[in-house]
């Protein structure tokens, strides 16, 4: 996987008119399983922590469109989306432009490859930061023919050593700016960025990739990603994901209160490197939880500044994005906040708003309780304010 401390920008090119596929809507904004193609792919990348921006190359008629799928979608982690070319190395070579200076790894995938993994774009990363250049690629399994254009069977070409390239592929940024000023500078045209590299005479390294991380290329690859990635019978039965949370801080004066991204009137607040909202934090590591994937304190560290009196919704909304870049989906959550005082209940409408609207799910599927201890404990002697949260998580 890649380390938090490798800054990467995902540059994906979604820049195809659909004239292929016969659409007149492009593919990539297709929908799949109620979401446009596009968002299952740029989640994916939302997922990754070392991924700090997401670059989106799409046609020029199409820009104001998607700007408001990033907002439809709260696609918080997309920072630039510019027209893409005629070819698609035009195109990622105008994504490249939108990436700041201070980035050290460029990752590339295309728009209409949305069953990508953030496990798979870590690693690419990853093998990338340590050789300068890597592709994800799967090894050829059937006979390769050569024909001829008349449709006759030439010859059979050895298969051994042969790969299938895919996305994403992944440059440390000043190699991959150099390889587009060297092709550029040549006139060479190249069918993706290892084609860029081998022209320069870099070498690449091969990450192996999926099968299940198709292309979208014909009417019968939208057909299979759809079936992948759409409900399936007794998918609610087969695949359910359960996680328990528990957080707790100090209460003490001079901060503000708040519980479930709530600002709350009351004497004492609770004390935290961020916000320290109780309620959010067990949500979160719940959520975690069931994913595997440890605890808050793993993914927003209390040592980084990054996170200082950040708002706990913040991080909520990246656990949300990590939730369903793993294919998974809130089924509800059921949150006890125990605390003495102050009477939480006509605060409750609030913050199942907030929590529901993060989480993508219906409020009534965010179910919050509050009680004391009567006055036994750290909570009944008002020192502090704690929280127990309980999710189920479904695939999707």
């Amino acid at each position: 996987m890649a380390p938090i401390s490798i800054t990467a920008a995902a540059i994906i090119p979604a820049a195809g008119s659909g004239r292929r596929m016969g659409l007149s809507t492009p593919k990539q904004f297709q929908e799949v399983a109620g979401v446009p193609l596009l968002v299952h792919t740029v989640n994916a990348f939302q997922a990754v922590p070392a991924v700090q921006e997401i670059i989106l190359v799409v046609p020029p008629d199409h820009i104001d469109f998607v700007r408001d799928l990033l907002i439809r979608y709260r696609l918080l982690r997309v920072s630039a989306v510019v027209p893409g070319g005629a070819r698609r190395q035009d195109s990622v070579k105008a994504g490249l432009l939108a990436v700041s200076a201070e980035i050290e790894v460029v990752i590339v995938h295309d728009g209409a490859r949305p069953l990508v993994s953030p496990g798979l774009i870590s690693v690419c990363i990853a093998a990338a930061h340590e050789h300068g250049a890597a592709m994800v690629a799967v090894p050829v399994k059937d006979t390769l023919k050569a024909v001829t254009n008349e449709g006759w069977v030439e010859r059979t070409v050895d298969r051994t050593g042969m790969w299938q390239a895919q996305t994403p592929q992944a440059v440390r940024a000043a190699l991959l700016r150099e390889a587009f000023r060297f092709a550029d500078e040549t006139g060479f045209s190249g069918t993706d960025e290892a084609s860029l590299l081998e022209h320069l005479g870099h070498p690449v390294r091969v990450v192996s990739g999926a099968e299940t991380n198709i292309k979208v290329t014909r009417p019968d690859d939208l057909q299979m990603v759809r079936a992948l990635l759409g409900p399936k019978e007794n998918d609610d039965l087969m695949n359910f994901r359960i996680g328990i949370g528990f957080d707790a801080h100090r209460l003490v004066p001079e901060r503000t209160l708040i519980l479930g991204g709530v600002k709350i009137p009351h004497a004492l607040g609770l004390l935290g490197h961020s916000d320290a909202d109780v309620l959010v934090h067990s949500l979160c590591d719940a959520l975690l939880g069931a994913l595997g994937e440890g605890d808050i304190g793993r993914h927003f560290p209390d040592q980084d500044p990054g996170y200082k009196d950040i708002c706990s919704l913040v991080l909520l909304e990246q656990v949300v994005s990590l939730v369903q870049g793993k294919g998974f989906r809130l089924v509800n959550a059921d949150i006890t906040v125990i605390a003495e005082r102050p009477k939480l209940s006509p605060y409750f409408p609030s913050m199942q708003e907030n929590l529901a609207r993060i989480c993508k799910t219906e409020r009534e599927r965010i179910n919050l309780k509050a009680t004391t201890t009567e006055a036994m404990g750290f909570e009944g002697r008002q020192e502090g304010i704690s929280a127990q949260a309980v999710v189920l998580l479904a695939g999707k």
